[in-house]
């Protein structure tokens, strides 16, 4: 058993895309032209965003920032996740979806990866966006104040 968080990603024109936002994957295994495996360490924070369409138009947007769990810790089940992970935001619609996207790329605006930032940031933006309201601009300052804390804590 692999200590791993494996993503599932699929990509079905116009039907089902599947795929990562941010992240830092170990590992990779392409498994044919529509599907590869992407594989996360514990501890590793990734945006998975899944699209699915009919023919009556879009069926489903999400997006699920996820912590990758060590073997044996506490996780919740994804679609396309094993063994599942921390969920740090999970929002669906197009207009949530593409928020949080654009939140992510003020982010690296600030030359900050996403998968670098603070968890508590993307559980603020889960939080505000759930019920509709703006979230916080991440700063530098913030992220310097994540760094410290999380040096501290090791």
């Amino acid at each position: 058993m692999s200590d791993l968080t494996h993503v599932e990603l699929l990509w079905l024109e116009k039907r089902i895309e599947n795929w990562i936002r941010f992240g830092h994957p170990a590992e990779e295994q392409i498994l044919d032209r529509r599907r590869r495996i992407l594989s996360f360490a514990p501890g590793s924070i990734f945006a998975f965003v899944r699209w699915t369409s009919n023919d009556f138009g879009t069926f489903i947007s999400r997006i699920d920032i996820i912590k990758a769990v060590a073997p044996g810790q506490r996780c919740v089940t994804v679609p396309y996740v094993r063994p599942g992970g921390d969920i740090l935001l999970r929002l669906s619609g197009w207009p949530k979806v593409e928020r949080v996207l654009q939140i992510a790329d003020a982010v690296e605006g600030l030359g900050i990866d996403p998968a670098d930032a603070a968890p508590d940031y993307w559980h603020h933006v889960h939080n505000r966006l759930s019920v509709n309201e703006t979230p916080r601009a991440y700063t530098r300052s913030r992220h310097q104040a994540w760094l410290h804390r999380r040096r501290i804590a090791l």
